[in-house]
């Protein structure tokens, strides 16, 4: 139990950011899209910038990891 590991990098751009999205909260042409869904899961990269919404968290996690990427859920 003391071998040490090499990690890696500390480079994290790897993991997203899973978080529920109310969709009154988006702009109106974005709701006009979403139709009568009253949630949508919204995939932010490690700055906070929002790489894309889905209408469920189940699907924002395989989109993130068929894009090789690692998702977390964010409150």
């Amino acid at each position: 139990m003391d071998h040490k590991f090499d990690f890696g990098t500390d480079d994290h751009d790897n993991i997203v950011y899973v978080r529920p999205v109310q969709t009154e909260d988006l702009p109106a042409d974005v709701q006009e899209q979403i139709g009568d869904i009253k949630t949508v899961f919204a995939v932010h990269n490690a700055e906070g910038e929002r790489l894309a919404l889905v209408r469920d968290r189940e699907l924002a996690f395989v989109l993130a990891r068929q894009n090789d990427l690692s998702p977390v859920t964010v409150h």
